[in-house]
């Protein structure tokens, strides 16, 4: 007769996970720390109803986790809730069961040939959709706050959260345009700051430098944060605007001027000033001083699907 194999649960578990949560909490940015949170929360709660610890995780542990889940997420999503795993135990004071682990390895690169690796992404604000955009804003109050919304955005490459994260003493307006204080970005946890040069536009109603001046000056902004909710009633909130308000302006704007809202997101406009400066013939180093972007691969992403016609070799097959 076979003896049942009882697992012990681990007294220190609870505190340990609790303990990793919180040096997550310093470590990153909020919508960073959300994620890791969900991610390592979401296999912590799969090993507790498996019997087997998550703290620290033998990479068997975690291979099997991908197995359970794949199919149900995408092999990205499982990529994510790996770095929140790896992050939870070094943080924790463990070493990572992830970090060149061939199990591991093989069992994502498995799912990924099984399932599809495919990232679906959000379509970029391209700079003759968003004069379109701001053509078809409306003139009024909120219509203001959405064009200085929309050009500042699209002018500095910025991510959603840097976009609601600017406060007016950010800003210095000069008389060759705008420079930005970026205070903290998703690549600079520290907070060391980053300069974001803004030059005049050459035309009036697509200038970014003068949408962002009538903003403050209508909406009476002299302190605080640059870009806040504006009700229905035209009142202006003393709160700064959600990163999830951006994609919601983007969208409502897309659909004012027939493209399909679906297709696009707050980061439709950084995505949009990098593909539109590559078409443009833009060397990869100027796009990135705009950008922050830290590693070149990204942006070549962006410029490969920006050429991918202009630069192609079936334009020499005489067809």
């Amino acid at each position: 007769m076979e003896t049942a194999v009882i697992v012990q649960p681990n007294t220190n578990l609870a505190l340990v996970t609790v303990r990793a949560q919180t040096y997550l909490d310093s470590a990153r940015a909020r919508n960073t720390i959300r994620g890791y949170r969900s991610s390592f929360g979401q296999f912590a709660a799969w090993c507790q109803g498996a019997g087997l610890p998550s703290m620290s995780a033998a990479p068997e542990t975690i291979a099997l986790y991908l197995g359970a889940q794949a199919g149900r997420l995408k092999a990205a999503t499982l990529q994510h809730h790996l770095a929140a795993i790896a992050k939870a135990h070094k943080s924790a004071g463990y070493p990572s069961p992830v970090k060149d682990n061939q199990l591991i390895a093989e069992t994502l690169k498995g799912i990924k040939r099984r399932h599809g690796a495919a990232v679906t992404q959000k379509a970029p604000v391209m700079t003759e959709d968003l004069r379109m955009m701001l053509r078809a804003l409306p003139d009024n109050f909120l219509g203001v706050r959405d064009r200085a919304l929309l050009l500042i955005g699209f002018a500095g490459a910025f991510r959603r959260s840097e976009l609601v994260s600017l406060d007016v003493a950010d800003l210095s307006f000069t008389t060759e345009g705008l420079l930005i204080t970026l205070r903290r970005s998703k690549t600079d946890q520290d907070g060391e700051g980053r300069p974001v040069a803004i030059p005049h536009g050459a035309h009036e109603q697509t200038c970014p430098v003068r949408a962002a001046q009538a903003w403050l000056e209508r909406a009476g902004i002299g302190e605080g944060a640059v870009f806040r909710p504006v009700d229905r009633h035209g009142k202006l909130a003393v709160t700064r605007l959600s990163d999830q308000a951006i994609a919601l302006v983007v969208k409502r704007c897309a659909g004012r001027v027939g493209m399909s809202v679906a297709s696009f997101a707050g980061h439709s406009l950084r995505a949009g000033f990098v593909t539109s400066a590559a078409r443009a013939g833009e060397p990869e180093r100027r796009i990135m001083r705009q950008t922050g972007h830290k590693s070149i691969e990204m942006v070549l992403r962006y410029v490969r699907q920006a050429n991918a016609f202009s630069d192609n070799a079936s334009l020499a097959l005489g067809l």
